[in-house]
């Protein structure tokens, strides 16, 4: 446990090229920024290298460390790699098959060759138990423990497996005969990863449920070893805080939480980028946002309202085809609503050969070999190759000058690989890299915004990543949207998103019913139990108990309707009189949605959720400027070219982003470098900065 001097704190995001790490010490007054290139084959190599980096540059030991906040893309790579634990899974007598038949829907109906996602657990590892309870939680037919016992030893002696995923029918409702059936293995095998349906995802629908517990199972032992290595390394090194974890709805967990229920941090990494935007937007007074963060492999969107990202309860991982619905493997978590996509400063291009057009993405370079210009072996140029071309990036300066970049080797990539086939100058290809990259993204943007109904032009977006503040301009020219904001370290606001971010987690219960038909005691009583549960394990992870805030939703539907919409609720202690305003918050969601209400139908509840939070703490990052800024003016360091699509070559100015003090202004054509990322002004763009450090970039 962290000793009560001890003050600092780290966050640290792990990505497939580069780890960003962000120190923050209030009593101090210390922010410092690490970025250094991720150690694929343990990326725990990474985490510690940095961490001991940022405490000698800051003059701190590891005893001063009050906590280390991670997260991390461990458990969707290991899911999209299929390189999990060997998993098996028990059902109910009659149900071996359902979680291969899944909906019996087809996600492309004109395809004769669809391919569907690969099951998590094959047929011969699905074994049947005789037991069955029923919708209304009544027990239909006794467990036979002895079958468990049998189907147990045979997953284990005969299947050899590492995992077990316990999956009956109706556990949602009652839980009975999982949690005596987990019993029963852990007498036979006490140290086997075990994952009860009912504890994982407390949900009605059958199929997604035992995936979801499947899925669990199969990260399961690697996640616990990987953070076991994690907390380890850090010990070893004199770390006495605690390790904390960023769950996919954007809170953060603990180890031990995180080990026992690994899936729900499918989208850990990610999240943290989100929260860091929702951090600057409310600080800024921004509401209506679009989070920008593309890094070494990836860019994400996020829509941020209110200043909050925007969530949902269900995700689809290893899909088939990327942006397919219905082509993954279905879990039910809590997630931040975002879409990732491989466009990224390691997204490669190429040449196709059927077609003869230049593609980008979605496959990377990653940390290693990583874009040609890095020097590390890397033969095919990357987008970061082309931003290096066209003059956004300087060679001499790319992280502050530690890593020195190859234009040279670039120029004979992009003329190898590119301009041979496609009869163009390698300054023309880079440009071609850009547009088709920055295209990619915008149109994906556009889908996730007009998928709920928004319209770009209304929003600002906040970029950061090491590559977003590279390509926001024209990113945002692309979407009409008129104003970027960047903030301060932008280009590890990812890292900084596990600091600001709350000690937070999503609870569910189902108890399905029609609203005139519902046991008020009953729904109320779920919301105790889940209040309780939340506030447990809050406080272990590091939250004031009197601090802690609840927000009750039910997910609601019209009887006979496929999907439910979520609906805020007025309390957790419901009755009978608050029905009437119950249909109305009904019918405000349902018209929000589908610009339609149907007053006359009746409505049922499926699911009952409660968000539990404590504030995140604040994070002055006025700390991060390690050079004194000027009297407000903007006074330029350098100047240099730069290649904008149809204006050709502009001379523009180059900016020392550490010495830009609030009331700076300047117009673009210009650059405005820091150690971990460029930002990019488009011409006639005016830029002011702001009191909260962020660049404000609004364009023509």
């Amino acid at each position: 446990m962290a000793s009560g001097t001890a003050t600092a704190r780290i966050g640290i995001d792990v990505g497939g090229t580069f780890t960003d790490l962000v120190l923050h010490d209030a009593a101090r007054d210390i922010v410092h920024t690490g970025k250094l290139l991720t150690t694929p084959d343990d990326p725990s190599r990474a985490i510690i290298d940095g961490t001991v980096r940022l405490l000698e540059e800051t003059g701190l030991t590891p005893a001063d460390l009050h906590s280390v906040i991670h997260g991390t893309t461990l458990v969707t790579n290991t899911i999209i790699e299929r390189t999990g634990a060997t998993v098996g899974l028990l059902t109910t007598e009659g149900f071996r098959d359902s979680i291969e038949i899944g909906r019996e829907t087809r996600y492309d109906l004109y395809d004769l060759f669809l391919e569907t996602p690969t099951t998590l657990v094959p047929r011969r590892r699905r074994l049947e138990v005789p037991e069955r309870i029923g919708a209304d939680g009544d027990v239909l037919l006794p467990l036979d423990e002895a079958a468990v016992a049998a189907a147990a030893r045979r997953l284990v002696e005969e299947e050899k497996v590492e995992a077990i995923a316990v999956a009956f029918l109706h556990s949602y409702r009652d839980a009975r005969h999982e949690k005596r059936a987990g019993a029963v293995i852990n007498a036979l095998y006490p140290a086997l990863p075990l994952s009860l349906s009912a504890e994982v995802a407390p949900e009605i629908r059958e199929y997604e449920r035992a995936s979801t517990a499947c899925a669990n199972a199969y990260v399961q032992p690697l996640m616990a070893r990987y953070l076991d290595k994690v907390e380890a390394s850090l010990i070893e090194r004199g770390f006495r805080g605690n390790l904390y974890i960023m769950l996919s709805g954007g809170g953060i967990t603990t180890v031990r939480e995180a080990k026992a229920y690994p899936i729900r941090l499918i989208e850990s990494g990610p999240a943290a980028g989100a929260m860091a935007s929702s951090f600057i937007a409310r600080m800024a007074g921004l509401e209506r946002v679009v989070s920008f963060d593309m890094g070494g492999t990836t860019a994400k969107m996020c829509l941020v309202e209110g200043y909050e990202p925007n969530h949902k309860f269900d995700f689809e991982a290893g899909r088939v085809r990327r942006f397919q619905k219905g082509s993954g493997l279905p879990l039910k978590v809590s997630v931040v609503d975002m879409i990732e996509i491989g466009a990224g400063g390691g997204s490669l291009a190429r040449v196709d050969p059927a077609s003869g057009l230049m593609k980008v993405g979605p496959r990377s370079a990653g940390a290693m070999p990583g874009p040609v210009c890095y020097g590390r072996g890397g033969t095919e140029p990357a987008v970061t190759d082309a931003d290096l071309v066209l003059g956004r990036l300087d060679p001499a300066y790319f992280l502050g000058g530690e890593m020195k970049l190859d234009p040279d080797r670039v120029t004979r990539a992009f003329a190898d690989r590119i301009s041979a086939k496609i009869g163009v100058d390698a300054e023309q290809a880079a440009l071609g890299v850009q547009r088709i990259v920055d295209e990619t993204m915008a149109a994906a943007t556009r889908m996730h915004l007009a998928e709920k109904g928004k319209d770009p032009r209304r929003f600002t977006m906040i970029a950061f990543g090491g590559a977003g503040p590279v390509h926001a301009w024209n990113l945002a020219r692309l979407l009409k949207m008129r104003r970027v904001v960047v903030p301060l370290g932008a280009g590890v606001a990812s890292a900084l998103g596990f600091l600001v971010a709350p000690p937070a987690t999503d609870m569910v219960r189902s108890h399905v019913a029609r609203l005139e038909r519902l046991d008020w005691d009953a729904v109320s009583a779920l919301f105790a139990e889940m209040a309780a549960e939340g506030r447990a394990l809050l406080t272990e992870a590091g939250a004031v108990e009197d601090t802690i805030s609840f927000r009750p939703v039910a997910e609601m539907r019209h009887v006979g309707q496929g999907f439910e919409i979520p609906v805020p609720l007025p309390s957790m202690s419901l009755s009978a009189a608050d029905l009437p305003m119950i249909r109305e918050a009904f019918f405000a969601a349902y018209r929000d949605r589908f610009e339609r209400s149907m007053e006359d139908s009746p409505i049922e509840a499926l699911s009952w959720r409660l968000a539990c939070a404590a504030p995140g703490q604040h994070v002055d990052l006025g700390g991060a400027v390690k050079t004194k800024p000027g009297a407000g003016g903007a006074v330029p360091r350098a100047t240099r070219r730069v290649l904008f699509e149809g204006a050709g070559w502009q001379d523009c100015p180059v900016y020392d982003r550490y010495v830009l003090a609030p009331g700076a202004a300047f117009a673009g054509p210009a650059l405005v470098e820091e150690r971990e990322s460029t930002c990019v002004v488009g011409p006639g763009s005016k830029v002011h900065i702001d009191r909260f450090l962020n660049l404000v970039m609004d364009l023509e």
